[in-house]
C-alpha cells in the first residue's frame, strides 16, 4: 500500500466544480477502501477552488461546524475524517480551498489552513517532486491509472500506477512514485512542466 504524507497539495490551480467532484473520489478504487481502511488515503490533502464552488456546497447541507474562515462537510468520507472547505486571506486575496481532516483532532482543522497560507504564500510559484506526482494522480482519467494488482510483486501490491508511453513498447503501466522526470513533465499541462522544484517546508 502507499502511504500519504500528513498535509500536501493534490492539485495545482482552481479547482471547477467537474474537477472537485474528481478530486472526491480520486481515491474511489483504492483497494484500502473495500478493507475499510481510506482514512490515511485522504487525511491532509487539500485543494484550491473558488468562491462559487464554495458556497455551492455551503448551501447543500447544513455545516457540521462553521466559524470565520472554515466550515465542516455534515457528512463524512470515511471514519471521523470529512471535509473542511475554507476561505482564507492570503496575501491580501481572498481564496477558497477544500481540505481533509481528522476530526477525532480536534485542532486538525487549524493544522491545515495554518499549512495552507504557508504554502500559498512563497513568493514564487513552484511544485515539489510529489506534489507533480499528485498533481498527476488527480488530473489522469480512471481508465488510465488504478493500482497494482496480483501481477505485481507482493510488496508493491496496491500502490498507485499510471499509464505511460514507452516508446517502442507502447503503453505500459508504471509505479507513479517511479515516474522519471520526463515521464513527468510529459503528463503535467504545459504551463507547470518549468515551475522551480522546491523543497516542502
Amino acid at each position: 500500500m502507499h502511504t500519504s504524507p500528513s498535509i500536501r497539495k493534490v492539485f495545482e490551480g482552481v479547482g471547477t466544480r467537474h474537477e472537485m467532484h474528481r478530486l472526491f473520489n480520486r481515491h474511489r478504487s483504492d483497494p484500502a477502501m473495500a478493507e475499510g481502511e481510506g482514512q490515511q488515503l485522504f487525511v491532509g490533502a487539500w485543494f484550491e477552488i473558488n468562491e462559487r464552488e464554495h458556497d455551492y456546497v455551503l448551501e447543500i447541507l447544513p455545516p457540521l461546524f462553521m466559524r470565520a474562515d472554515m466550515f465542516a462537510m455534515r457528512e463524512f468520507m470515511t471514519g471521523n475524517v470529512t471535509s473542511i472547505f475554507f476561505a482564507l486571506a492570503i496575501d491580501g486575496r481572498r481564496r477558497w480551498f477544500h481540505g481533509y481532516c481528522d476530526l477525532s483532532d480536534r485542532l486538525s482543522p487549524e493544522r491545515m489552513k495554518a499549512a495552507i497560507i504557508e504554502r500559498e504564500s512563497r513568493p514564487l510559484r513552484a511544485m515539489t517532486r510529489d506534489e507533480r506526482l499528485e498533481h498527476i494522480w488527480s488530473s489522469t482519467h480512471d481508465d488510465y491509472r488504478g493500482y497494482a494488482g496480483e501481477r505485481w510483486p507482493q510488496a508493491i501490491r496496491g500502490r498507485r500506477t499510471v499509464l505511460v508511453y514507452a516508446g517502442q513498447s507502447g503503453t505500459v503501466l508504471k509505479l507513479l512514485a517511479d515516474l522519471t522526470e520526463a515521464e513527468i513533465a510529459a503528463k503535467l499541462p504545459v504551463q507547470f512542466r518549468h515551475l522551480p522544484e522546491t523543497v516542502p517546508a
